[in-house]
């Protein structure tokens, strides 16, 4: 078996600098994912027909189509439908954050519906409005019911997050591919690569399992 890792050594700096470019994008992209969940997850079980559907709707396109191809559109899109070019870190923060909308807005609305309706009631009859209800009472308690699913969307838009390497960001992967390219051998470079998602991948799985074990503690 041919492999030769010496030769990779002095590149590993370099490809480990994507991690940088990685963790700025999930991280923004999670943060607006979990704003445009919350605001998706209150339309679905709103009483009013057109934003539930419209909801459901998005969810439905997000969540049907692969994020690669979402990805694409959205870079290669923008400049044949608007006439203006679109950042390639831009355009992986945007697509991520309206793919992981779609799935954190219906994490969020199980969790909501999981709390229970003497809470909802309690607060009518303390003179609460609904959305001090949904704000002070339920929106609270779903996040903590929710909060190792969260985690779990997370260790999986970090993952996904690899996919950013097909319009040139240079992240982990991308950054393995060009070492790979200047070395003529992909294997050990692209191999490395995938260790460095795993640790990371490990380590927030460890932070979700300690975030759960203080949840259940505090129960």
């Amino acid at each position: 078996m041919d492999l030769d890792f010496v030769q990779l050594i002095p590149s590993i700096p370099f490809i480990l600098e994507g991690l940088i470019t990685t963790f700025k994008i999930i991280t923004l992209a999670g943060l607006l994912g979990l704003v445009g969940g919350i605001i998706l997850a209150v339309c679905k079980i709103s009483n009013i027909a057109l934003l539930k559907w419209l909801a459901n709707f998005y969810t439905s396109l997000f969540r049907g189509t692969p994020l690669v191809l979402q990805l694409i559109l959205i870079f290669y899109g923008a400049p044949q439908l608007f006439g203006t070019d679109i950042e390639a870190y831009t355009a992986a923060v945007l697509a991520f954050s309206l793919n992981s909308s779609a799935y954190i807005s219906e994490i969020l609305r199980a969790g909501i519906q999981a709390v229970d309706k003497g809470q909802t009631e309690a607060s009518a009859a303390l003179g609460l409005s609904n959305s001090q209800t949904m704000i002070h009472v339920v929106l609270p308690q779903a996040f903590k019911n929710i909060l190792p699913a969260l985690m779990n969307e997370f260790i999986t838009l970090t993952k996904e997050s690899a996919v950013v390497t097909v319009i040139g960001v240079q992240d982990v992967m991308r950054r393995s591919y060009i070492v790979g390219s200047d070395l003529y051998r992909f294997f050990e470079p692209v191999l490395f690569a995938g260790l460095v998602y795993y640790i990371v991948v490990m380590i927030l799985t460890f932070i979700g399992k300690l975030i759960e074990r203080r949840l259940s503690r505090s129960d």
